[in-house]
């Protein structure tokens, strides 16, 4: 029985070493206190794994998904490189004084007008952030090309598609991160996974009452799960503005404005409207049925 932390080794070792051990866990490192060292790391982990004290696993799926989730790690990796270096450039003009709304300094038809505006000392350095974000722009693009080349060798990346806001990229996404729905049995663990489950409780929950401490009989809402997946819940948060936005008829966008002629704040209508998606994604993924 082998019990390793979570890193950036954790899907290298259990694909090695899953063949040639009875159990493999890999477990969400914890923080403590005292001295730190290989030796009494694994003697933690150990322990940790003897007493049943490792907690819920982290899932590893099986080698043949290793081609869709290295392409969507590449796609995102390049598409924060591109909004960093839009953000540097944008940067440089706001230094100076110049901004630009509607985003045409990052178009190669309209940047020599940009640059102008610019002193001599700052075209240079404008010039090539421009090439850069250029060249990102056509990486990006073939590494779309290459995700969604992975991902149709799995038949559900087009049930998935239909559902309202889920476009190829998202369920790419979907599939690469979830791998299988039969790992929640129900939707609200779906929804902690997703970073979409609301808390009820902290540690002030607890009133004095005839001289004991009992809990408070008003339960409110402390906000969302931090331990989640940030991927999938920006896939979900994203698609709910999308399907929000679709032509009529719209049952999404109905649902909106009911919630919010009711009273309900903008943001809380629109997590309503997240939570609604990825009940029914994980629903039509379970069933293999298209929305």
């Amino acid at each position: 029985h082998v019990c390793v932390e979570e890193g950036e080794w954790g899907e290298w070792i259990s694909e090695i070493l899953t063949p040639w051990v009875a159990r493999l866990v890999v477990c969400r490192p914890e923080k403590r206190r005292g001295l730190k060292s290989d030796a009494c790391d694994a003697r933690e982990l150990a322990e940790r794994l003897r007493t049943n004290r490792t907690g819920p696993p982290v899932y590893k799926p099986s080698v043949e998904w290793d081609r869709l989730r290295e392409a969507v790690r590449l796609e995102s990796k390049l598409t924060q490189d591109l909004t960093r270096t839009k953000l540097r450039l944008n940067s440089l003009y706001h230094r100076r004084g110049v901004t630009c709304p509607n985003g045409d300094l990052y178009l190669p038809r309209h940047r020599s007008k940009w640059v102008t505006k610019l002193p001599p000392s700052g075209r240079p350095c404008a010039e090539l952030w421009g090439e850069q974000i250029d060249l990102l722009g056509e990486l990006r693009e073939k590494a779309e090309r290459q995700m969604h080349a992975a991902a149709a060798k799995f038949p559900v990346w087009k049930t998935l598609q239909t559902a309202p806001g889920i476009a190829e990229k998202r369920a790419a996404i979907l599939i690469a991160t979830v791998v299988t729905p039969h790992r929640f049995r129900t939707k609200r663990q779906f929804w902690s996974y997703c970073g979409l489950g609301i808390v009820t409780r902290s540690t002030s929950d607890w009133v004095q009452q005839s001289g004991r401490w009992v809990r408070a009989a008003v339960i409110e809402t402390r906000g969302l799960n931090r331990a989640s997946n940030r991927p999938l819940k920006a896939v979900f948060k994203g698609a709910s503005q999308s399907a929000r936005s679709m032509l009529p008829p719209n049952p999404f966008r109905d649902h909106y404005d009911r919630m919010l002629e009711a009273g309900t704040k903008p943001n809380l209508a629109q997590l309503t409207l997240a939570r609604k998606l990825a009940a029914i994604v994980l629903a039509m993924w379970k069933t293999e049925s298209e929305y």
